[in-house]
């Protein structure tokens, strides 16, 4: 095995305690929450104990520790890696986030694309980022700093979710958490009382007529309105991975804007995490959601999940008008298998359907995917979810305005129908 190498400043020893390899793991641990990982003060403690306990025999030992203390959740693995490997040196890994660093001119975007997740990785690694601040005699001075302009805002709306920096994140983070929906009530066949309603309420007029003063007024009734059910059903697998966090903050924000929000997790299989993100607490209602779904990042069965969402929920909560929103890249790893007869049950079940495809993104998509073609033929709308702006055209829409829609749904549908 090879051997550990030595961090940044002074070697592990045998007793974590002494020398400087517990200062090391401390502003290790500020990178790793500079970066977006949840890292408080007692993991930091939990860490020095467990290197004390395991020992630093070599290089997998130390990085599995810090591993198993640091990272509970799938998509914290890749930042945490990277972290490690250049902040306790390894060569390689120093040398690419180096070039990073460097400006890139004409970077073609499949090669771009697989360094975006470093981006946090990289804000935190720059110079007094994961450092603890140098204590100062002087009061600081009182700058006044726009850091927040409205032409910064109009770049965040259009930036991409898998571009952004973690501040950025945090910034659209509490974007989402302000969305509210317009969505327009329906007529339900249940009557409610009112002052003119247009039918006679007869039982209310007969407990006033037993009333002292007798019937006066004649009670009347009117239909009941009421929101229609929103299903949303939305893609965890690996090639959604750099979107999930982002649209798990949204169903969170519109399922405690309004009642009848039902949210559903698929990745191999279907998972119901409705309950969970009711919580008030994003953060309580996130870890509720993670600890139900045991598919992060893994495949995509679309077929079979719709398979299972159809026969055991779509009685209880595709009733009275329910809009359904279909959130995945349509990559399915089965190819495609029942995926035609299961959309085409789901579409009929619901009085809309609409498509949320992050790859709509790229202005040259076209449908080429065995899904892809199976799903199109059977949805109403077909947008774009990528950044904070498709969102606020996606509230548009459920509120009855379907501007920004994919216009060339219709001639997709009408060439796949022919085949």
């Amino acid at each position: 095995m090879d051997t550990l190498p030595d961090p940044p400043a002074g070697l592990p020893g045998r007793e974590p305690r002494d020398g400087k390899l517990a200062t090391n793991i401390v502003h290790f641990a500020r990178t790793l929450r500079t970066a977006g990982l949840r890292v408080g003060p007692g993991q930091i403690l939990r860490a020095i104990e467990a290197v004390e306990a395991a020992g630093l025999r070599n290089r997998d030992d130390f990085y599995w520790t810090l591993h198993s203390v640091f990272v509970n959740r799938r998509d914290q693995r890749e930042i945490f890696d990277q972290a490690f490997h250049v902040y306790w040196r390894n060569p390689r890994l120093l040398e690419k986030m180096m070039d990073m660093l460097l400006p890139q001119i004409g970077v073609p975007a499949e090669q771009d694309k697989g360094k975006q997740l470093s981006r946090r990785l990289q804000e935190a690694l720059q110079p007094g980022q994961g450092e603890a601040p140098e204590q100062s005699e002087e009061p600081p001075e009182v700058e006044v700093e726009a850091t927040f302009t409205v032409s910064d805002r109009e770049v965040l709306q259009t930036r991409d979710f898998e571009q952004m920096s973690q501040t950025e994140i945090d910034e659209a983070l509490r974007a989402i958490s302000r969305l509210r929906l317009p969505v327009p009530e329906r007529r339900t066949r249940r009557y409610q009382s009112a002052r003119r309603g247009p039918r006679i309420d007869f039982r209310a007029s007969l407990r006033r007529a037993m009333r002292p003063e007798g019937l006066t007024e004649l009670a009347r009734r009117e239909p009941r309105r009421r929101p229609p059910p929103l299903v949303i059903l939305c893609d965890i697998s690996g090639s959604m991975a750099r979107y999930t966090r982002m649209f798990l903050h949204f169903m969170h924000a519109i399922t405690n804007d309004r009642d009848r929000v039902y949210c559903f997790t698929f990745g191999t299989r279907l998972s119901n995490v409705t309950r969970a993100l009711r919580n008030r607490d994003v953060d309580i209602a996130l870890q509720k959601a993670s600890s139900q779904v045991e598919d992060w990042s893994g495949g995509t069965r679309i077929g079979q999940a719709l398979h299972e969402f159809n026969n055991k929920w779509s009685r209880r909560v595709l009733g009275q008008g329910a809009v359904v929103l279909l959130i995945t890249d349509g990559l399915d790893r089965e190819g495609a298998s029942g995926l035609d007869e299961e959309m085409e049950r789901l579409h009929k079940s619901c009085s809309r359907m609409i498509w949320l495809n992050p790859l709509l993104r790229y202005g040259g998509y076209e449908p080429k995917s065995q899904g892809n073609k199976a799903m199109l033929p059977h949805v109403d709308e077909f947008r774009p979810v990528h950044n904070l702006e498709s969102l606020s055209g996606l509230i548009a829409a459920l509120g009855a305005r379907t501007a920004g829609a994919d216009k060339r749904l219709a001639g997709w549908q009408t060439e796949l129908r022919k085949e």
